[in-house]
């Protein structure tokens, strides 16, 4: 089977951070079958969809990186939604608000894919991914076969879902969502729009997103503020001024440049609340020496 494929690849193209060196190979299935193909072919890979809570390393991978971004099936069914792991949520959001259905208004603000949503079980304003799935589509590398889990089996919880396991990977899911007014959907969808243009940086400055995972009971955002971290700045990399758990690339920075400010912002709430914060962002590639070291603090040796 042909699978799109480029060599020597600069994968900054593609991260929300516009920060990543370049790959060895990175592979671009456009059906769920390409990718099976590929997932059973090659030996070792990185699988990535809208890279948009990605750090990527400046060192790059010397391997294989799948991309799915030209994954880009979907069917609208009645209320049934059923899309490939590559499409992109926002464009979801507004396809069923077109329709009338209720269900998918969190994700308009988000720049990622069904399988990274899905991968984190990404939530904002009361809604979740996982309220509204039905089933997945998975390959299970163990077996190299295609299976199918409930959304009772996917283990879904805050930022969680089996598929961080590693046995698992998503190659389409079905949804059920809700008849509505079309009206009410547009509001939600304006009012979120609203909120994150208010608190979060748009990808005109390039960020990946909130950088560490809230606590049980608190927000790191609060606790971030209250540590002073806002006032973090430095010749590449600053914490947006209207949310402390965000970083912002100001145009030239490194993976280390990143990991870095992580590591104050990190230490900043362990100081003065004896809270640990764990990061939100996946790092990714061949680290370096220093990014070993920074990546040990933060990943607290979890991280792959």
């Amino acid at each position: 089977m042909q699978v799109e494929f480029r060599e020597n690849y600069e994968i900054k193209k593609h991260t929300t951070y516009k920060i990543g060196g370049m790959v060895s190979k990175v592979w671009f299935p456009k059906t769920q079958q390409e990718l099976v193909f590929l997932l059973k072919d090659l030996k070792d890979y990185v699988l990535l969809g809208n890279c948009s809570n990605i750090l990527f390393s400046s060192n790059g991978y010397k391997g294989n990186v799948i991309l799915t971004t030209e994954m880009r099936h979907y069917e609208i069914n009645g209320s049934r939604i059923i899309a490939d792991c590559g499409v992109k949520g926002p464009l979801l959001a507004q396809k069923t608000c077109d329709a009338s259905l209720s269900g998918f208004e969190f994700m308009i603000g988000f720049p990622g894919s069904i399988g990274g949503e899905i991968y984190m079980n990404a939530s904002c304003h009361g809604q979740a991914i996982s309220d509204t799935l039905v089933r997945c589509c998975l390959f299970d590398k163990d077996k190299k076969e295609i299976v199918y889990k409930e959304k009772s089996e996917m283990g879904f919880g805050y930022r969680k879902s089996c598929l961080q396991d590693g046995k698992y990977i998503l190659l389409g899911a079905e949804f059920e969502l809700k008849k509505s007014n079309k009206e009410e959907i547009e509001t939600l969808i304006n009012r979120n729009l609203g909120f994150r243009k208010d608190v979060q940086p748009s990808l005109a400055n390039p960020n990946a997103g909130s950088v560490f995972k809230n606590p049980e009971n608190d927000s790191a955002g609060r606790l971030l503020d209250k540590a002073g971290v806002k006032s973090l700045e430095f010749e590449n990399v600053k914490v947006w001024d209207k949310h402390a758990n965000f970083i912002v690339n100001k145009g030239s920075a490194t993976s280390v440049d990143v990991l870095e400010l992580m590591v104050k912002m990190f230490t900043a709430v362990k100081e003065n609340y004896r809270i640990e914060l764990s990061p939100e962002i996946i790092f990714i590639g061949d680290k370096s020496k220093k990014e070993e070291e920074l990546c040990k603090i933060l990943y607290q040796k979890k991280q792959k």
